[in-house]
């Protein structure tokens, strides 16, 4: 303390910071911007210590302050003089090099004890630079100070405060003294006049930072794990003062990202064009924002609630006012707002309530598990009027409504209208967990929150709704059927008039990602058991026969293909035929996949539901082996039900699949679809490689008797189409189908008695199917020889994996016919400098692999390979032999075969540079 109350009143290091910038020359700005780069290419490498000097710090800080000077950009632009025109930009130049170093020196977590003190000395400097870029005085506001400096000054500042929050926040803090609340409100200043979107992005990124580690260090105070992390916030130093910051931060986060208050930045993003991430340049703004607010909840909910819930609120009554607008026309009904203020307001109000909606979203987990009791009645508040305008919306027909501005207020009724649902779905688990602790007492309340969210969700399910809204409507209903559950849904009359709506044939079809959730739902109603029921309540006979009636009403089209699949096709039957299989395969699949992970029971029913589609698909199959579009769905279908539903689809059956695959998959369609239908017909081929994998893991004597022809496919028919290719697709999986053949099915290559090895006191084992296992290896040996480095790496893994568990290098066939040739291409890659980046794993390989036979290895290999290596004389290869020590350590052998390796490449080096002619001695 006493340390850093000195600092902040140092006169020498206060003066230096407050004498004006001097002007330097040309030439002596080139020598100071080169110096700045060697330092920091310096503090790069160099560990912090005492050579790095105070006065050299104090300096280096003097030249950062050329970057938030703006006096030095206006000199250049008002003084017309050529010398000072060039001087402004080098001069906010040295400032970005002055940063730079000062962030090479934070970026390290390490921090001798000596050093702390020249680390208090910097941040001292540096809340001397925050305070001066972000002063306002009568010339400036803090904003126009900012966008006067330099953008890289501003990003170098910015990585500085996020380098000092992120690594060095938890040693400064515990100086008493240090004035760690002024920061904030330096740094809360800086965030909030950032001049681009991406400087206010970087600062929220710190206060996440700071948000975090506020969280971390209140839970590592917590004796009682169940304690509201808000009582602790205030048992912090500075915790009051920290309290206040927040709710500041909380209250201008929300502001942000409301048009009400931030039309104009708010209009510059864009909200069309998607990036790497798949979310516009709004999205990523909103989504940012609501991260911050999230953070906030969790360390203040009730303060988070109480500022969050009034502005929603404030909204809402907009929204649900505009019934008293809604008149009827000739071809509807039409909103009468015609005013252009009237329209530009009601825009910006459902913006801003379509993001509070999100945000209340957003914070719907802080309301669940141990805390649910405590903010019951909030969250309570809020999920009754989310119900209440779901309902608003669905019974006003906001969506189909004519309005004055139809291109921005349409589709403006249908976000709020979409994002409300969203919302509603997010507190799921909160609605679940309402379930479990009133469904024995007055669950009144419960069952008309959820009747009347259906309510609302049953009308949107209608073909004739856009996308957006329907798929919200959809997801609600997965929510509620999947995660809450409550036994009464299958007798609401509004889930019953969506059965109706989906098993009716002359209804017409929703949009293909819409009919596969609602067929979720419908059936996860079903099949998924209730909570908070014995088995004897569960009604499984009734649910079992009304879900084999949805399914079959689901399916009655694609089983009449059955009779028709061997006939031929005219080219319009086809393309109607290929409709009915992508339809009917993509609701079933989506219907495995979501019961795979339940109880026996639901999976029973499912397959028992299912067993005549599949064995239709299965007849199919060999009918449109050469459609690959339609092989793909197939194999889709069968890999999921492999993956979810193997016990239940029974063994003779399940035989009865893979006999049909292997041998419909010849050689010659192999080809076909590998090397004449592009990526399509290598996904079929990688499909039906997957299944194989699934097959081969499975435990037991079941399914050995296909190990052969599995690995006679593996081997003599695919293999040989792909090893030549340089293109990856297929080989993956093709490895990782021989690796599991390996790993699963060892036995069936090493036939090890107990009896004998206790014998010999060594495993060696009777092999077996010796060729197989051979070819194989040699397939695994040929992978490393190309130059996909993904397959490098899968393969070496693979390997490695092989003898921790099996011990593969130790086995005899390996060890006396193949170790020393795999230690040779893996010593070759690393000479070649092929696969560097995975310089480590090959090290560690090469060892595994050399410390079986560590006498072979120096005695017998080490020197041949040294004999064959070409474009090195016979004394430089006596001087790698000698280098070579023999340890048996793995560090220092690895160290060994990193340093013959970067000798024989050196040594080759130097003699392709030497002239022609050139005598060696």
């Amino acid at each position: 303390g006493d340390l850093l109350s000195s600092l902040l009143q140092s006169p020498s290091a206060a003066k230096l910071l407050n004498q004006p910038i001097p002007i330097l020359d040309t030439d002596s700005e080139y020598i100071c911007s080169l110096a700045l780069e060697c330092l920091a290419h310096l503090f790069s490498w160099i560990p912090l210590s005492t050579s790095i000097t105070p006065s050299l710090l104090t300096t280096i800080f003097h030249f950062a302050r050329f970057g938030c000077d703006t006096r030095v950009r206006k000199m250049s632009s008002v003084n017309g003089s050529s010398q000072n025109s060039v001087l402004g930009p080098e001069r906010g130049r040295l400032g970005v090099l002055a940063m730079s170093c000062i962030n090479e020196l934070m970026s390290k977590n390490c921090v001798p004890m000596e050093f702390e003190e020249y680390l208090l000395r910097m941040f001292q400097q540096t809340f001397y630079l925050l305070q001066k870029i972000t002063k306002e005085n009568n010339a400036h506001t803090v904003k126009s100070r900012l966008e006067e400096l330099d953008e890289s000054y501003i990003e170098k500042f910015t990585d500085f405060l996020r380098l000092f929050v992120s690594v060095h926040l938890r040693r400064i803090e515990s100086y008493s003294q240090f004035p760690v609340v002024e920061f904030l409100a330096l740094l809360f200043k800086y965030t909030f006049h950032q001049p681009t979107h991406e400087g206010y992005f970087s600062c929220l990124d710190i206060w996440t930072l700071f948000l975090d580690y506020l969280t971390s260090k209140i839970k590592s105070r917590l004796a009682d794990k169940e304690a509201v992390l808000n009582r602790l916030l205030l048992s912090l130093p500075h915790g009051h003062r920290y309290e206040d910051a927040l709710v500041l931060l909380l209250t201008e986060v929300l502001n942000r990202i409301q048009f009400r208050y931030n039309q104009a930045q708010l209009e510059e993003l864009d909200d069309e064009t998607l990036d790497d991430d798949q979310q516009t340049e709004w999205q990523r703004y909103l989504r940012q924002s609501l991260e911050v607010v999230a953070k906030v909840m969790e360390l203040l909910p009730t303060h988070a609630f109480s500022t969050l819930f009034p502005v929603l609120q404030d909204n809402l009554e907009v929204y649900l006012g505009l019934q008293q607008f809604v008149v009827t026309s000739g071809t509807g009904h039409r909103l009468n707002i015609t005013a252009e203020n009237d329209c530009r307001r009601l825009h910006c109000s459902l913006r801003d309530l379509s993001s509070l909606l999100q945000a209340v979203g957003r914070l719907a987990e802080y309301f669940i598990g141990d805390v649910f009791a405590a903010r019951f009645n909030d969250a309570l508040t809020i999920v009754e009027r989310l119900v209440k305008v779901t309902l608003y919306g669905s019974q006003i027909k906001l969506y189909n409504i004519e309005t004055a501005v139809p291109s921005v207020l349409k589709p403006d009724l249908i976000d709020v209208h979409a994002q409300s649902l969203a919302a509603l779905q997010a507190y799921a688990h909160w609605l679940a967990q309402f379930y479990s602790e009133v469904h024995r007492q007055n669950p009144e309340q419960f069952i008309s929150l959820v009747s009347t969210a259906l309510e609302a969700i049953t009308p949107l399910i209608s073909s004739k709704v856009q996308e957006k809204l329907l798929l919200s409507a959809c997801h609600l209903l997965v929510s509620l059927a999947t995660t809450v559950r409550p036994v009464f849904l299958i007798s609401i009359p509004a889930v019953q008039k969506v059965f109706n709506r989906i098993t009716d044939t002359s209804a017409q079809r929703l949009p293909d990602k819409a009919q596969v959730l609602v067929c979720r739902a419908l059936s996860n109603v079903l099949l998924l058991p209730w909570p908070n029921l014995p088995e004897s309540e569960q009604q499984w006979a009734v649910r079992s026969t009304n879900h084999a009636s949805l399914i079959s009403a689901l399916t009655r089209e694609y089983r009449q293909l059955k009779s028709n699949a061997i006939l031929p096709q005219r080219k319009v039957q086809l393309e109607d035929t290929k409709v009915i299989i992508h339809q009917t395969l993509s609701v079933l699949e989506d219907i495995v996949e979501s019961i795979s992970g339940e109880s026996t029971k639901s999976r029973q029913i499912c397959y028992q539901s299912l067993q005549e589609s599949v064995q239709v698909s299965l007849a199919l199959f060999p009918a449109f082996i050469h459609q690959s579009d339609v092989t793909d769905e197939m194999l889709s279908f069968f890999l999921t039900l492999f993956q979810g539903l193997r016990v239940q689809m029974g063994v003779p059956f399940t035989e009865q699949i893979i006999q049909t695959f292997l041998n419909m998959f010849t050689r010659e369609q192999l080809a076909e679809s590998i090397l004449h239908e592009g990526s399509t017909g290598c996904r079929v081929v990688e499909k039906f490689l997957k299944i194989l994998q699934v097959v081969v893991q499975e435990p037991g004597q079941v399914f050995k008797p296909f190990l052969p022809s599995v690995i006679s496919l593996c081997m003599e028919q695919v293999y040989p189409i792909i090893a030549e290719r340089s293109s990856p697709d297929v080989k993956a999986e093709l490895f990782e189908l021989l690796f599991r053949i390996l790993h699963h099915n060892w036995r069936y290559f090493f036939k090890s008695s107990v009896l004998a090895s206790v014998q010999r006191g060594v495993a060696e084992e009777q092999m077996e199917n010796e060729a197989q296992f051979s070819a194989i290896m040699q397939a695994f040996g040929q992978s490393f020889l190309q130059p996909d480095i993904h397959l490098f790496k899968q393969n070496l893994f693979y390997l490695e994996t092989l003898n921790t568990k099996q011990k593969l290098y130790h086995k005899k066939i390996f060890r006396t016919t193949m170790l020393f040739q795999f230690v040779n291409v893996l010593l070759q890659v690393l000479v070649h400098k092929s696969h560097d980046l995975l310089q480590e794993e090959i090290g560690i390989a090469t060892y595994n692999m050399a410390s079986v036979d560590f006498d072979g290895f120096y005695s017998a290999f080490l020197p041949e390979f040294l004999a064959s290596c070409d474009g090195v004389d016979s004394n430089q290869k006596n001087v790698l032999a000698r280098n070579f020590k023999m340890d048996r350590d793995l560090p220092s052998f690895t160290q060994n075969v990193h340093r013959l390796v970067n000798d024989l490449r050196y040594y080759r080096l130097c003699n392709d540079s030497l002239p022609p002619g050139t005598v060696k001695l």
